[in-house]
């Protein structure tokens, strides 16, 4: 197992995200975001867009297209619309984030679990991926419109004989992923379960974030020289921080 860190060993801030719960914040490049899951059944749709500039944002179909993979995990980038990298995957433990589904929706987890709302339970209400992600992106100002694609992290889909999508179950467990920030970005998670998740009860796992300061690039770096696109993303992104480097 690999003994490379990416950070420095010190937390700038540690904070429990509550399973089904959501959250966001303005993480500036530079820094890496470390999602660990406390429990067997996690899931969190994350979705970004620069800090800047609201209208770039992650791109799924460029990121795969360009990476020539089905899915996210270490030694791959989130890219942007612009080509752009917004975020290294520099660790996963679980070796597999989803890419191609949709975050749940209110009518999937009623349809599932049934309706739990604030009023019957308050902060253990039943929430789906999509409405979690919207509240957090409206207090950036964006709406519905301005969601796109997330990327499902601790989630694993399979695809049968004719193309169907089923989510693969897993203990992830103590599994951890780190996310290092190569701009500055608008972050918005939810930990509500995963769209084809098709658990009997609604008990997606609490995850802990810690923030720590990346360390510098080495010479060769796991995610910039994953392949030549991966290379020309980190170049344009040199170019637009070029003023300030």
């Amino acid at each position: 197992m690999s003994t490379i860190t990416y950070h420095e060993d010190q937390v700038l801030w540690t904070e429990r995200l509550p399973g089904g719960h959501h959250w966001s914040a303005r993480i500036q490049r530079g820094a890496l975001l470390q999602l660990k899951s406390l429990g067997q059944n996690a899931n969190v749709a994350l979705y970004c867009v620069n800090s800047e500039d609201k209208l770039e944002r992650y791109n799924m179909p460029d990121s795969l297209k360009g990476q020539h993979t089905a899915f996210l995990s270490t030694g791959h980038i989130l890219a942007s619309d612009l080509g752009r990298a917004m975020i290294s995957i520099v660790k996963d433990d679980h070796g597999w984030n989803d890419a191609f589904c949709a975050p749940s929706t209110a009518q999937q987890i009623e349809k599932q679990f049934g309706s739990k709302t604030f009023q019957d339970a308050r902060n253990d209400m039943h929430r789906s991926g999509k409405d979690s992600l919207l509240l957090e992106m409206a207090k950036f100002g964006l709406s519905a419109t301005d969601l796109s694609s997330t990327l499902n992290l601790f989630s694993k889909v399979q695809p049968d004989d004719n193309g169907n999508l089923s989510y693969v179950a897993s203990d992830n467990t103590d599994q951890v992923l780190e996310l290092r920030f190569e701009m500055d970005c608008l972050v918005f998670l939810s930990s509500a379960p995963h769209a084809l998740d098709n658990s009997m009860e609604y008990a997606p796992a609490d995850v802990e974030l810690n923030l720590f300061k990346a360390l510098p690039l080495f010479d060769s770096d796991v995610c910039r020289d994953s392949c030549p696109q991966n290379q020309r993303a980190f170049q344009n992104n040199n170019r637009y921080y070029a003023l300030s480097a």
